[in-house]
């Protein structure tokens, strides 16, 4: 598919003419990546973000062919805390409803937002992803530069942690309702349970998919800023092999990058 292709750090940049191209490219590229591994090994693990933003990429990739499903293994990297798998508020209802229930998963691993101990629950988690080393990271970036449930205030580079329980920053919890995922901002949990930065980083590959206007700022954040945990998403300018997907809307605000790229 026609794009326009630059560099930051270690992290490749594409962006596409349109939302709908750009979730089709990024299902593709996973795709191809998990049909590789799965020539050459028994099953592949991947993570996978829950939001409206990862819709084209989320069905884009159910559709993909030649994928053996029954080996691969599907985690998803946030959930809310006291929101049942059952409600269409959780982000493993998403990933259920729109993935995992569709293709015929090896396992499917879900985060308990209503376990009765979230730190127990954090662990048990924590102990899947070392009994299953990520290969594929899928992810978005929020509003306000967060991935997962990493906001700037728990976003740690070099956390001990794999998985735990932060406290969302009003900007996240507004991006919900922003999102449809709520109605009101009373209404969105105050706490989640998130895979960290490490965690996510662990993966031999990383994909992170950013339509829409209202990421604009965070994208170019991401690109022009510091790597800091000011901006988690900056992280992935780290990761060798790292796609960042975006739309026009998401790269809105990256003018200069794109007269020079005419």
């Amino acid at each position: 598919m026609r794009h326009t292709e630059f560099s930051r750090d270690r992290l490749t940049v594409r962006i596409y003419p349109n939302r709908a191209e750009m979730g089709a490219a990024a299902a593709c590229e996973v795709a191809g990546v998990i049909r590789r591994l799965l020539a050459s090994r028994e099953e592949v693990n991947i993570i996978l973000g829950s939001a409206p933003s990862q819709n084209e990429f989320i069905d884009g990739l159910a559709a993909e062919p030649g994928i053996d499903w029954s080996r691969v293994n599907g985690f998803h990297m946030d959930e809310y805390v006291g929101v049942p798998l059952d409600s269409p508020a959780s982000f493993g209802w998403y990933l259920r409803e729109r993935l995992f229930s569709r293709v015929g998963l090896k396992a499917a691993w879900y985060i308990d937002g209503t376990a009765a101990d979230v730190e127990g629950e954090c662990r048990r988690y924590a102990r899947l992803l070392e009994e299953h080393p990520t290969d594929i990271s899928c992810l978005g970036i929020g509003e306000n530069g967060h991935i997962a449930f990493n906001d700037p205030h728990v976003a740690f580079f070099q956390d001990p942690l794999r998985v735990k329980v932060v406290e969302m920053d009003i900007a996240c919890r507004r991006q919900q309702v922003n999102d449809k995922c709520f109605e009101r901002l009373e209404d969105v949990p105050q706490q989640a349970i998130t895979l960290t930065v490490p965690a996510l980083m662990a993966a031999r590959h990383v994909f992170a998919v950013v339509p829409a206007p209202t990421k604009a700022q965070a994208v170019f954040r991401t690109l022009n800023g510091e790597i800091s945990q000011a901006c988690p998403a900056s992280v992935i300018r780290t990761r060798e092999g790292s796609v960042l997907f975006l739309d026009p809307d998401s790269a809105s605000l990256l003018h200069e990058v794109l007269k020079e790229k005419g």
